[in-house]
């Protein structure tokens, strides 16, 4: 799909909690200047699980018409609802999206076999290239190692986002796979292991406020460079844990705010930061490159 880091893009909203698309362009430019390969859109940083079906496809046809094929637009399409996640996929490939990334059902918890039998439903259903996420901080369900080497035999179940957290699981998950099934880091203070076992970017939060550092991050690893990954990743750490300090997207949304873009306040049930959470996040980004409001 891509190499080096792709963004998991916030969607602005107005005063009024509706879509800002003049935002979210700007917000676009912004990442394809600085290098950005890849641009998901509607995932967990989007807030996709709030967006109407109407939002959803204004922001999807707004990246695809301002990429314009200049890199990936990854769709996120997934939910617990087998039917609603096929019908969204091929909503996505009517609109455009060069790939679909389903996240693992969530509340519904489903067992290994459903997983194959989910994710195989939609893959069937579809000629867009799929992106497993597994994430189970938020679904309360994990894809066994053995889960994805069963669904990387399906033609278009292409890649996997790996969220868990867990080092151990990666080299594992980097073992049994296939050389073509291509892996991406999910959580941005892993980068450097992750990418070290192999795998070929990251999808990231970070990238949205720090976009040309985080691919210039990946492209170090991407080159075996170490001794600059090391300094890249130690430098963006203070960063990382205040970019975490909270529910995500509320203080990404909150860094962009400060850095100009007005992207507002995440919808309900998500509130914004608290005071000192805010405080502490300037603080932060001051620290690190000092350019904000």
């Amino acid at each position: 799909m891509f190499k080096g880091a792709g963004t998991a893009l916030v969607t602005p909203f107005n005063e009024a909690g509706e879509l800002d698309l003049h935002v979210f362009e700007r917000l676009i430019e912004q990442q394809l200047a600085a290098g950005i390969q890849a641009l998901v859109v509607g995932g967990t940083t989007g807030e996709g699980s709030t967006l109407t079906n109407t939002e959803f496809e204004q922001l999807l046809t707004t990246a695809v018409q301002i990429t314009a094929g200049r890199v990936p637009v990854i769709a996120g399409t997934g939910s617990n609802n087998t039917a609603a996640t096929i019908e969204k996929t091929l909503l996505a490939e009517r609109l455009g999206a060069d790939a679909a990334m389903l996240v693992t059902p969530y509340y519904n918890k489903t067992s290994q076999a459903g997983l194959v039998t989910h994710f195989t439903a939609v893959a069937d259903a579809t000629e867009l290239p799929i992106m497993l996420y597994n994430v189970p901080s938020r679904t309360g369900v994990a894809i066994a190692v053995e889960t994805a080497v069963t669904l990387a035999r399906h033609p278009r179940i292409q890649a996997f986002k790996e969220a868990s957290g867990d080092v151990s699981f990666m080299g594992e998950l980097m073992a049994a796979i296939p050389e073509d099934f291509a892996v991406f880091c999910g959580n941005d203070d892993q980068i450097l292991p992750y990418m070290a076992w192999g795998a070929q970017g990251v999808i990231s939060v970070l990238s949205n406020p720090y976009p040309a550092e985080t691919q210039a991050l990946a492209e170090a690893l991407l080159a075996q460079d170490l001794v600059t990954a090391r300094r890249i990743q130690a430098d963006l750490l203070p960063v990382i844990g205040a970019l975490f300090s909270d529910v995500n997207p509320i203080p990404v949304k909150a860094s962009l705010e400060e850095l100009g873009f007005a992207v507002g306040a995440p919808r309900l049930p998500l509130v914004r930061q608290s005071e000192a959470g805010h405080a502490h996040l300037l603080e932060t980004m001051r620290a690190y490159k000092g350019v904000v409001r």
